[in-house]
């Protein structure tokens, strides 16, 4: 099932997400109504936060991106109470977007390389270590569930620019193709 996509301006989005058990209720169902959510928004990535679930699951599949990146080696995985152990190297700029936040993209400024701990699926344990565009998604999603957006990360000249966009995305006011849902307050 096609789950609505929380919009900017959510507290959900603003909330560090909680550790989840074994038993979480419906957690496969939830898991597989994620990946149809992502894949019918056209993301790459997607976290419990971003359809309303104030848990510690994100999913990635990056194998969507081997044809534009070449040398890529792409994954497709579940990340589950997910705890990065390092980021290394030289920062680089690489601009993201955001399905919560439609139509607004910037550059974000991360390290090119990360070590992820995790529980995939089944709650196996696995330590591994991405870069490139990998190291990127993974970080990117992990910030969903600490309760942080990419546009936290852009320069402040660039936040005052977009301040306009955000709002009307917090009111409903943007167009999109996928199933969203947005803040009353």
């Amino acid at each position: 099932m096609i789950l609505p996509i929380f919009a900017f301006g959510y507290p959900v989005l603003k909330k560090k997400a909680k550790v989840i058990a074994p038993d979480h209720e419906k957690l496969a169902e939830l898991i597989s109504n994620m990946w149809e959510t992502m894949y019918n928004a056209k993301g790459i990535g997607l976290a419990g936060p971003q359809v309303g679930r104030s848990i510690r699951i994100f999913i990635a599949d990056t194998v969507q991106l081997e044809d534009e990146e070449k040398d890529l080696v792409g994954f497709k995985k579940v990340f589950i109470n997910a705890e990065i152990i390092s980021e290394e190297g030289k920062d680089f700029d690489f601009e993201e977007g955001c399905l919560s936040i439609p139509d607004i993209r910037g550059n974000v400024t991360r390290k090119p390389k990360v070590t992820i701990k995790y529980l995939d699926k089944d709650f196996k344990e696995h330590t591994e270590t991405y870069d490139g565009i990998n190291a990127r998604v993974i970080q990117h999603e992990y910030d969903h569930i600490d309760g942080k957006l990419f546009t936290e990360y852009l320069p402040p000249l660039r936040k005052r620019l977009i301040k306009r966009k955000l709002d009307n995305i917090a009111k409903g006011k943007v167009s999109v193709d996928y199933r969203m849902k947005f803040f009353k307050s």
